[in-house]
């Protein structure tokens, strides 16, 4: 039969439409495919001033160093909180961390929270934990994670783990996911090495078996944490100093190899260039007064370093700023960046990465995306950065930044809210006076009410979280729980007690002067 123009045309068109209808699925296809793995690295305890590239006068970390070298190094970037399980909540859930019911070290997160690796779970990652988990609610050193744990890594999105409830050292005893309860696994080695190792094994057989499905991993190491136990090799750098500063370095001389390891297991895979490697810290350094400084130092030849004040447990600078890197070869062209950001910028930068939709995470947030970063700088941070920890306030927007102290309050008493309420308030420019020396809030009242008022309406904000309001209920599930202590205190973990005090015991052997050398 002959064909009409318009029978010929309709034809043409069919055509056109079908073969764009499949270049679209094509794309759609390949934009999945082509999704990067993910690794997320945290130390623990380590100061925003212990690195290399920070000329940190005795320690040395080559392998952190070429990391900043080759990637986007942030050199404001903000821990969640002040101390350890704070941080990691906020990671997980892109949520300040009374938001999550983790109002410190040891309280275990929420279930009710939406955390990153059940997002990513959904579009087909595998994700995995290693080392340092410290939000099931158990407090004391670190044990094996147990299976019949309410709150152990599965349940909140990690289909494989290997962890550890809280801080772990040398020859760690650990818990994997799949084992019955109480068959633990007794690595020999420096913590940090232990879990980059088990990590890139895991890694090694996910590719080899199904190579188009992209990988989620965190690894959490125990260190620098106390107590300090480094190899005799790790500690010969620091000869001249004291017993726990030879091996409190020695730790962290153990845990940049460690990371050296990573990068170089990523290149042995052929996965370096699609992986997006994201390394921080929990928290800011510590005062130990032996192995200072460990919150940055005075030095002439590096812009912009100096001495932040305060530390671990504190609002101020050293307390909350910490060393931060992200790597990913086939994006990221080597920069410098002084772009505010923090933990809770985490999951909605993975969020914008892979294309999920922004109600992966809960409606109420505390970060946003740093996507554009990768790309070049972009304007200043347009959504402040707030803060509470155990009586003490600190917001920053923009180049200022106010630390509010409260008088002591009982526990579950009401936090701070009202101007009636706080002890002491102090503004700083932070571009001008980075160590938070001089409080410019008798000078600049207008810009001291207004950050109060953006900060009362912060914790306005936060208290209604911590009452469940942010969740589809509107309501707690249940009630928060207060951390236990596997040593003295009644738990699924007492069963095994004997045998985690007889690890300790190992331990002290490694770590106090007059058992160890």
């Amino acid at each position: 039969m002959k064909r009409t123009p318009f029978a010929y045309y309709g034809y043409v068109i069919s055509l056109v439409l079908l073969l764009a209808c499949l270049c679209l699925e094509r794309q759609a296809q390949g934009k999945t495919s082509h999704r990067p793995h993910i690794i997320l690295v945290m130390a623990d305890d380590m100061g925003w001033g212990q690195t290399g590239y920070y000329g940190h006068p005795f320690l040395k970390t080559p392998h952190l160093d070429e990391m900043a070298a080759n990637g986007l190094r942030l050199d404001r970037f903000y821990a969640g909180g002040p101390v350890c399980s704070p941080t990691r909540a906020t990671v997980l859930t892109g949520r300040t961390h009374e938001r999550t019911g983790v109002m410190t070290h040891g309280y275990p997160l929420r279930l009710q929270e939406r955390t990153i690796p059940q997002a990513l779970a959904k579009i087909g990652y595998t994700t995995s934990h290693f080392g340092k988990w410290h939000l099931n609610g158990i407090r004391g050193a670190g044990i094996p994670i147990l299976p019949n744990d309410v709150r152990r890594p599965d349940v909140f999105g990690f289909q494989h783990w290997l962890s550890v409830t809280n801080f772990f050292d040398m020859h760690p005893l650990m818990g994997r996911s799949g084992r019955p309860e109480g068959v633990f696994e007794k690595k020999q080695g420096d913590s940090s090495e232990v879990v980059v190792s088990e990590a890139l094994k895991f890694l090694g057989a996910q590719i080899a078996g199904r190579p188009d499905v992209p990988t989620f991993t965190v690894i959490w190491f125990g260190t620098p944490h106390s107590p300090w136990a480094s190899e005799a090799f790790d500690r010969e750098p620091f000869q001249n100093l004291s017993f726990q500063a030879k091996r409190h370095y020695g730790e962290l001389v153990a845990m940049d190899r460690s990371i050296g390891r990573l990068r170089q297991g990523l290149r042995k895979l052929g996965i370096a260039e699609q992986t997006v490697l994201w390394f921080t810290s929990d928290n800011g350094g510590l005062p130990n007064k032996d192995f200072q400084p460990t919150v940055g130092q005075p030095n002439d030849a590096i812009s912009g370093m100096t001495t932040l004040r305060g530390f671990k447990g504190s609002v101020y600078e050293g307390g909350l700023r910490v060393p931060a890197i992200i790597e990913w070869p086939e994006t990221i062209k080597p920069r410098v960046s002084t772009y505010q950001s923090g933990a809770f910028d985490i999951f909605p930068t993975i969020l914008d990465i892979v294309g999920l939709p922004e109600d992966s995470m809960l409606a109420v947030r505390d970060g946003i995306s740093i996507k554009p970063l990768f790309f070049g700088e972009t304007d200043s941070r347009v959504q402040p950065m707030g803060f509470r920890y155990a009586g003490k306030g600190a917001f920053i927007d923009g180049n200022y930044k106010i630390v509010v102290s409260s008088p002591t309050r009982k526990k579950n008493e009401k936090p701070v809210t009202d101007e009636k309420d706080m002890e002491r308030v102090e503004l700083f420019n932070l571009d001008a006076d980075p160590g938070e020396l001089n409080n410019l809030a008798a000078q600049e009242g207008d810009v001291l009410n207004h950050m109060l008022n953006e900060y009362q309406e912060f914790c306005r904000s936060v208290d209604e979280s911590i009452r469940g309001r942010d969740y589809p209920s509107g309501k707690l599930d249940q009630p928060d729980p207060e951390p236990k202590r596997w040593t003295t205190d009644e738990t699924i973990y007492s069963p095994f007690l004997s045998r985690f005090k007889e690890e300790q015991r190992k331990l002290d052997v490694l770590t106090k002067p007059d058992k160890g050398s």
